[in-house]
C-alpha cells in the first residue's frame, strides 16, 4: 500500500475540549494551537510530504466577535512566533483560502511567512484561513468565464485537470487522507474537489489531545485500506 504523501486535518473540538474541563473556549483554541505545533512535527518525521489543516473557515466570521478575535490573534501568534522555527526545519508554510476580505496586517504577515519558507522541502504546511471549498471552486470557474469571454480560453479547454491545477491546493500530490477530529462526521465545506478519492477518517479525539500516536495510527489505518478509484479490488478481480 502506497504511504500517505497528502493529509488534510480538520482540526475540530477545542470548544468541547474546554467544556469538559470547566474552561473557556478560548482556551480549548489555545491548547489547539499546541496541538498543531505536535502535529507539525509528527507530520515531518512520519514523511508526510504535504499537511493541509483547517484553521479558520469563510463561515467562522458568523461566530461571536470575541471568539473570531481571539482565533485571528491566535493565527497572529503562531505564524510569528513559529515561523522561525519551522523555516529552520524544512516546512513550507502557504495559506489557501479567500484572501481578498483579509485586513493588510494579516496579507503582511501571510506574504512573510510564504516568501521566507518558499525553497523549503521537507513538509509542505498549507493552512486554510478564511477558506471555504464552495467559494474555491467559483473562484476557478469565475477566472475561467473571464478567460473565456476574453477569447484566451475555449470552452472545450476546460477539464478536471485544468481545474485542479486553478485551485489554492495546485502544484500538491492529490490529497490521500483527511482526518477530522472531535467526533462530527462531516465534511464541513473543506476541500470537497480535492476529497474526491481521498480516504475519511473520523475520530473522538478532540483537537488539543491530538499528537504524534493519533497521527501514526491514521496512517497506519490508511495503509491497511484498499483504493479502488473506481475500479475492483484485488479480490474481486481474482474472482472475475
Amino acid at each position: 500500500m502506497a504511504a500517505a504523501r497528502h493529509v488534510a486535518i480538520i482540526m475540530d473540538g477545542n470548544g468541547r475540549w474546554a467544556a469538559a474541563r470547566g474552561l473557556p473556549r478560548s482556551a480549548g483554541h489555545r491548547a489547539g494551537v499546541e496541538a498543531l505545533r505536535r502535529t507539525v512535527r509528527a507530520a515531518g518525521d512520519l514523511g508526510i510530504e504535504v499537511l493541509t489543516v483547517y484553521a479558520f473557515s469563510s463561515e467562522n466570521w458568523s461566530r461571536p466577535k470575541a471568539e473570531v478575535s481571539d482565533l485571528l490573534g491566535l493565527f497572529r501568534l503562531f505564524v510569528d512566533r513559529d515561523l522561525k522555527k519551522l523555516h529552520e526545519n524544512g516546512v513550507r508554510v502557504r495559506m489557501i483560502g479567500n484572501r481578498d476580505t483579509l485586513s493588510d496586517d494579516l496579507l503582511d504577515l501571510i506574504r512573510k511567512a510564504e516568501m521566507l519558507t518558499v525553497d523549503n522541502r521537507r513538509l509542505h504546511l498549507n493552512i486554510a484561513f478564511n477558506y471555504g471549498s464552495r467559494d474555491e471552486i467559483a473562484r476557478v470557474m469565475r477566472d475561467l468565464a473571464l478567460e473565456a469571454a476574453a477569447g484566451n480560453l475555449d470552452a472545450s479547454e476546460i477539464s478536471e485537470d485544468l481545474i485542479s491545477s486553478r485551485l489554492d491546493t495546485a502544484g500538491d500530490p492529490p490529497l490521500d487522507l483527511l482526518i477530522r477530529t472531535g467526533g462530527d462526521t462531516r465534511l464541513s465545506n473543506f476541500l470537497m474537489w480535492q476529497l474526491s478519492y481521498a480516504e475519511l477518517l473520523f475520530v473522538e479525539t478532540h483537537w488539543p489531545d491530538f499528537g504524534l500516536d493519533d497521527l501514526a495510527s491514521a496512517i497506519s489505518e490508511f495503509s491497511g485500506r484498499e483504493r479502488r478509484y473506481g475500479g475492483l479490488g484485488a479480490a474481486e478481480t481474482a474472482t472475475a
